[in-house]
């Protein structure tokens, strides 16, 4: 696969860093604002709910097995196929009629099946794992901050952590937008995420870093600019190999794994514009509106 080479560019990338920054905070608010009136459609491992596995007798689509659950309002569900006869369904709803329901069209539309599970997830579970997958969250900005305020300088860890808060925000709000299912796997994506976007961020903070004792006679606007367009390379051949698979994956991997991978495919999207502009644009403009620089 050929490579893009952007050796030989000098994009004044900083020069829009304000407009971009303003476009950035206008797409924040309108996430704030969907998650504050609209929310999020949270799944069956974070509000309850019912989990049901079957095993059938002969092979079966998953597609079969939604348009049967649609006759019965429940198309929603998530359905994960172990192999090709073994099924699990989860459900928000809890009561025996629907678990009835469900057990009835399965076996008048799909075919004879052998129930393997039969569980019920209550609101105190969701809860315990909305709590954890927020501490999770904040442990990570947190350790972020430290490392790179170690490795690099306070300011260039603030950069990084303040575009990875970026990045959260702007998916959950893509997510509300869209109404897509927030599950563990969303939470697992969000922290894939988190890694790739904060893995483009040092690359390019690592590159000021470098710059900022050997390039003489170069305002901090002119050292971040030369420094992004040296990384502009790495930075687009990896998302572009990045996101090869993960388009595949949400073509063609299925309900559950297109669900992480459409989280993926807007992570990467946000992760890799907010590595060239809001990490860098963060730090430019805390150095020019240092009284000390």
């Amino acid at each position: 696969m050929a490579t893009f080479d952007a050796s030989k560019l000098n994009f004044p990338f900083m020069k829009y860093r304000k407009m971009l920054i303003g476009i950035s905070l206008v797409c924040i608010l309108a996430s704030f604002g969907l998650l504050m009136t609209k929310g999020l459609n949270l799944g069956v491992d974070f509000t309850g709910g019912l989990v049901l596995q079957v095993k059938f007798e002969k092979p079966v689509d998953i597609a079969e097995v939604r348009s049967a659950l649609s006759k019965i309002d429940q198309g929603n569900a998530t359905i994960q196929a172990f192999d090709a006869t073994d099924v699990l369904l989860r459900f928000q709803a809890q009561d025996d009629q629907v678990r009835k329901d469900v057990l009835d069209v399965l076996k008048t539309d799909v075919g004879n099946y052998k129930v393997l599970r039969i569980d019920k997830i209550g609101p105190a579970v969701g809860s315990e794992l909305r709590a954890q997958a927020t501490y999770a969250l904040l442990l990570a900005l947190a350790g972020i901050l430290i490392y790179m305020a170690f490795r690099f300088r306070f300011r260039f860890g603030a950069a990084a952590v303040i575009s990875l808060m970026h990045d959260v925000i702007l998916m959950l709000g893509v997510y509300s937008l869209t109404g897509k299912e927030v599950s563990v796997t969303f939470i697992a994506a969000i922290l894939t995420v988190a890694g790739y976007s904060l893995n483009d961020s040092i690359v390019v903070l690592d590159r000021i870093r470098e710059n900022w004792g050997q390039v003489r006679g170069k305002g901090i606007v002119e050292l971040v600019n030369t420094s992004i367009n040296q990384t502009l390379s790495r930075t687009i051949n990896t998302s572009v190999t990045t996101l090869l698979p993960v388009i595949s994956m949400y073509l063609f991997g299925g309900e559950v794994i297109s669900n992480f991978a459409f989280a993926f495919l807007i992570g990467i999207g946000v992760g890799t514009y907010s590595s060239i502009y809001i990490a860098s644009s963060m730090l430019v403009e805390w150095y020019l509106r240092s009284p000390k620089y």
